[in-house]
């Protein structure tokens, strides 16, 4: 099982390419990104993904309360670091850097975007230049150079 951590990578997969269920099978979220993926400023597309969401995606709250070392962290990736820890996930999928120390300072095995475009591709299952030129036209932050390097890898 992989745990999904804020909605920014979660938003941007659902947005260029179905490559979750294939390579993970279960998916969860906490309760909190769920709300963020149905705001007013999330594209549409994924606004109405989350309102019918695929049975492969488990919606599950943490059962213990954050403690002073997610205190500074948005609460979709407090809840998703606390989730992943109580669930063993395989890995939590985070890109956001002060949500990824805190992830792997607790020894949880940390993936983002484009690891798991990476992944996706080495299975075959996405054309990785194709997901990254979609990824592009998105409202992704990454530099040009790390985004070629992958294409070059990939």
């Amino acid at each position: 099982m992989i745990v999904f951590a804020d909605t920014g990578p979660i938003n941007y997969l659902i947005l260029i390419v179905e490559v979750l269920p294939a390579l993970y099978g279960r998916v969860a979220v906490p309760p909190s990104v769920c709300e963020e993926l149905g705001r007013a400023r999330a594209p549409e597309a994924v606004r109405a993904w989350i309102a019918r969401p695929p049975s492969w995606l488990e919606v599950l709250s943490p059962s213990k309360m954050a403690d002073v070392g997610l205190a500074r962290l948005d609460i979709g990736e407090r809840d998703a670091i606390l989730l992943a820890e109580e669930l063993r996930a395989d890995q939590l999928v985070i890109d956001e850097a002060r949500g990824r120390r805190e992830a792997e300072r607790r020894n949880l095995p940390c993936i983002g975007t484009l690891g798991v475009l990476a992944k996706g591709a080495e299975r075959g299952l996405l054309d990785l230049r194709a997901a990254v030129d979609l990824l592009r036209q998105t409202s992704f932050r990454v530099s040009s150079e790390i985004l070629d390097r992958i294409i070059g890898n990939g």
